[in-house]
């Protein structure tokens, strides 16, 4: 009776370890991606350079990369002309792609972006307050946001988006 306990408890913790092995494998995450515990993302009303505004609140129902950079951060610059890149590969109704400028003038905003990612429309956070409020922990930061706004995964550092695994990763998102 005892011996059967032992095996028992052995096959179960054997059955909860491959199974921890296999979620953990079935994220099969790119480098530099960390998944997050899916907290609501917080509010995020900027204008764009065209002085439009962007809500975050808006995006229901479609992933959204959601981009923190300045143009004197070298990983940063290093990192735009990839997502300028991708910025055609996806369709804004299934991911939308935000780049949220942090505290630099227009000027410098567009001189960088006319030379690297002429495409992209940054939402422009002058005072750096949305910067502050989401808390990216270092520039550049990339936060994906699940269709029910939630925060999903981050990416620290620069990446090469338009790389095959980060493509593979951003495309089974949207699937």
């Amino acid at each position: 009776m005892r011996e059967q306990r032992v095996i028992s408890r052995a096959l179960a913790v054997l059955c909860l370890l491959l199974f921890s092995a296999y979620s953990a494998a079935s994220e099969n995450l790119p480098k530099g991606i960390m998944k997050l515990d899916g907290r609501a993302a917080p509010a995020l009303l900027l204008d764009d350079m065209d002085g439009e505004p962007w809500d975050i609140g808006e995006a229901r129902g479609r992933w959204v990369f959601v981009h923190f950079w300045a143009a004197w951060c070298g990983p940063c610059r290093r990192e735009m002309p990839t997502i300028q890149a991708i910025y055609p590969q996806f369709d804004a109704g299934e991911l939308e792609i935000v780049i949220i400028n942090t505290a630099e003038s227009e000027d410098t905003v567009f001189e960088f972006l006319a030379a690297v990612a002429p495409d992209l429309n940054p939402l422009m956070d002058k005072d750096g307050l949305v910067t502050e409020h989401w808390q990216p922990r270092g520039l550049p930061a990339t936060f994906l946001v699940d269709p029910a706004g939630r925060l999903q995964y981050l990416a620290l550092g620069g990446r090469p988006w338009d790389a095959p695994e980060y493509m593979r990763f951003l495309k089974r998102l949207i699937e």
